[in-house]
């Protein structure tokens, strides 16, 4: 049976009391396979409580953007948690998490203002901003995110070192069609023709991922994309895993474009000389 909670005070009434592990997967719904991998990873913790949170947060989307299309499927999310065995959905309202409004924001540094950031400067305080609270309410001692915003992953881990939070942010690998493309709830804004197209960002990400050299890996992707002028790149990046300059061994190489209207983003690991 789901449980399916709309106020911090009724899910906290859930928690206070319990003595196992917590285990938080924050969502925004229009749950695909991907979030489902990222509730299979949370379920592999032994006398886990898992609660999924299903919230379109406002503060992450700047004017413009797509907030008010963000699909907002909760019957069929909840249909697909039910499935999946989640005994705890927490789907609040945006009164309920900012009663007094968005007044106490989390800065995420210089980290959160380069690629996506330095696209949508407001995007990460946002998201860290509900990330926090949404450990307070929950009283999470786990959380799992998924390598596919790899930025937003590794500026979650640092708010945990930073703020000393005590809890434990588990990674979980990127779910791909067979195609190779990336799920993304964003994928349904695709035409039959750009869905056909937008592989074409997985294929550039493999073909950087042949060269160990950060100028080939670059000339690979961009040669890739630039063979599909329908494709807009926005950035391609090679960084260290910690988003700084390259170095030998590990590496990320990190791409975003528009197909058509619809902006995604895909990452991969890479090995550099």
């Amino acid at each position: 049976m789901t449980q399916v909670v709309h106020t911090i005070d009724e899910l906290q009434a859930l928690t206070r009391n319990f003595n196992g592990p917590v285990v938080l997967v924050p969502t925004m719904g229009a749950l695909h396979a991907g979030h489902l991998s990222l509730v299979a990873k949370a379920q592999e913790i032994p006398d886990a409580m898992v609660i999924v949170s299903i919230f379109v947060n406002p503060l992450q989307f700047a004017a413009g953007e797509d907030l008010d299309a963000y699909p907002r499927t909760l019957d069929k999310d909840v249909e697909k948690l039910k499935t999946a065995g989640v005994p705890y959905v927490f789907a609040p309202t945006a009164n309920e998490m900012y009663a007094a409004g968005p007044r106490t924001i989390i800065h995420p540094g210089p980290a959160g203002s380069i690629l996506e950031g330095k696209t949508r400067p407001t995007h990460f305080a946002g998201v860290l901003t509900v990330v926090h609270k949404l450990f307070h309410i929950t009283g999470a001692t786990h959380a799992v995110f998924g390598e596919k915003d790899y930025q937003q992953l590794l500026l979650i881990k640092q708010m945990v070192t930073d703020l000393n939070l005590n809890i434990t942010i588990i990674a979980a690998p990127t779910v791909r069609e067979d195609s190779g493309l990336a799920l993304s709830s964003r994928n349904q804004y695709l035409s039959k023709e750009q869905t056909q197209l937008a592989p074409t960002i997985y294929r550039a990400l493999h073909a950087g991922a042949q060269h160990d050299t950060a100028a080939a890996v670059q000339r690979a992707v961009t040669e890739t994309l630039t063979a599909h002028p329908e494709i807009v790149v926005d950035y391609v990046a090679v960084t260290s895993p910690e988003l700084t300059d390259p170095v030998s061994g590990e590496n990320r190489l990190l791409i975003a474009a528009r197909v058509g209207e619809t902006r995604l983003i895909d990452n991969m690991a890479i090995e550099l000389a």
